[in-house]
């Protein structure tokens, strides 16, 4: 019955995919409606605290982006980058990772992607070569970020499993490991495909006046601050106060007595997060409805429904066959806990969110008895969406790239993203075991 249901589970993954989004979360809660009334398997433990998290999170940056700030963040970005032109294959993927990092959501790469663009074709460097992997390192950036639901679920899963492991235990392994991934993938770059001025593709689409004009008209700016105002300076300097007031209390919290006694760090984020956003909406009067309105809002609900339905849905088997699955793969992940990334990685490929990857393998992977020092070590491997080229900021910078070098190959498979995502991903989960096998011994 084991193949049975997990047959089922790809086939709601699979029309999942067609659909995209928000279908996940629905099709989730079809299939452990099925699970119920056909199977007759108790249904598992929807993943509240993860999802209580996102909220607190989405609340925040959503209200930072109704203010303005969000914006002024990319203005910061797109200066830098003007600035230093020749060094946009660094610059631009490191931008969109830093922003990932800050805001907790790989969403807010989108008005990024036109600068980048801009900088790189202006300068005659071939777009393909920022362009892929910025997409890629907004998305490496989650695992990194301390108000991201990937930390949260670490922590909150570890709470089940009476293990302690803080937000600092899981950030000073994910941030150098993400970082060097990310570095590895800009270098090898650097040099990635012909330059445009070479390039017989470019050369022969540029002989088409339409084409040749199309790539003169638009203009992203330049870099000003006009449209602005001080609500927009006031909101960014909270947010970021806040997310200093997260990680202060998840470094000193218990030592300091900061957090009431019995109060998880989970939750702390939690009603942290919640507050961050209120002082902001009550400095900057902004209007509350700009707030639900806003693309950090929606993107972040899509998220919590999917997490909702689909990874409700992954307990519900996991828990029912968790036995069967214990003794099927204990030899393999005592003897190789490494290979567990394997796992999470193939998981990623057809799940389009790290934090309901690792809702789902985490409780899966304490169960196997992996020690907490591998699983923390192989978190960056929970990101393999860039697998197939269909991610909205894959697409979105597709799409941006007028000059068509950052594209979907003729066989699909042969994108743009494939091998600067393999790359960065691999260095990172790499770097990550070693670090955590090393900083770790208590674990």
């Amino acid at each position: 019955m084991f193949y049975v249901h997990m047959m089922l589970l790809l086939i709601i993954i699979f029309i999942g995919i067609r659909h995209g989004g928000i279908a996940f979360g629905l099709l989730g809660g079809l299939g452990v409606t099925i699970l119920a009334f056909v199977f007759g398997i108790t249904p598992g433990h929807p993943p509240i605290s993860v999802m209580l998290i996102i909220l607190s999170v989405v609340a925040a940056s959503a209200t930072l982006e109704a203010t303005g700030g969000l914006k002024l963040l990319v203005r910061f970005a797109e200066r830098l980058m003007r600035k230093h032109p020749n060094q946009i294959v660094f610059l631009g993927p490191l931008c969109t990772y830093s922003l990932t990092v800050l805001v907790g959501t790989g969403h807010s790469v989108y008005p990024l992607l036109p600068v980048i663009y801009d900088v790189a074709y202006k300068r005659g460097i071939r777009p393909e070569r920022p362009m892929a992997i910025s997409s890629v390192a907004s998305q490496m950036g989650i695992t990194a970020s301390p108000i991201a639901a990937a930390a949260a679920v670490v922590m909150a899963t570890a709470v089940d499993n009476h293990l302690d492991i803080g937000l600092v235990d899981v950030l000073m392994v994910t941030i150098p490991a993400t970082f060097c991934g990310l570095m590895a993938a800009c270098t090898w770059s650097l040099k990635r495909g012909k330059d445009l001025d070479k390039d017989p593709e470019f050369k022969e689409r540029c002989k088409d006046p339409e084409f040749v004009k199309e790539l003169e008209d638009e203009d992203p700016g330049d870099g000003s601050n006009d449209g602005i105002d001080k609500n927009a300076k006031k909101g960014l300097t909270i947010f970021i106060l806040g997310i200093a007031t997260v990680v202060f209390v998840a470094m000193f919290g218990k030592d300091l007595g900061l957090l009431p006694k019995g109060v998880k760090m989970s939750v702390g984020i939690q009603f942290l997060m919640l507050a961050v956003g209120a002082i902001i909406l009550v400095t900057t009067k902004v209007q509350p409805k700009r707030i639900v309105h806003s693309n950090v809002f929606i993107a972040g609900m899509t998220a919590v429904i999917i997490i909702f339905g689909i990874a409700w849905m992954s307990d519900t088997i996991i828990s029912f066959h968790k036995a069967y699955l214990i003794d099927m793969v204990r030899d393999i992940v005592h003897s190789h806990p490494w290979a567990f990334a394997i796992a999470m990685f193939v998981v990623s490929v057809f799940l389009k969110s790290q934090a309901a990857v690792l809702t789902i393998m985490l409780p899966l992977g304490f169960s196997l008895g992996i020690p907490p020092k591998v699983l923390i070590g192989v978190l960056p491997a929970c990101y393999a969406y860039f697998f197939f080229p269909f991610y909205p900021s894959d697409l979105a910078a597709i799409t941006f790239d007028r000059t068509g070098t950052t594209r979907i190959g003729k066989y699909v498979l042969n994108h743009s993203f494939i091998i600067p995502g393999f790359i960065g991903v691999t260095t990172a989960t790499v770097v990550g075991y070693f670090i955590s096998m090393a900083v770790h011994q208590t674990f």
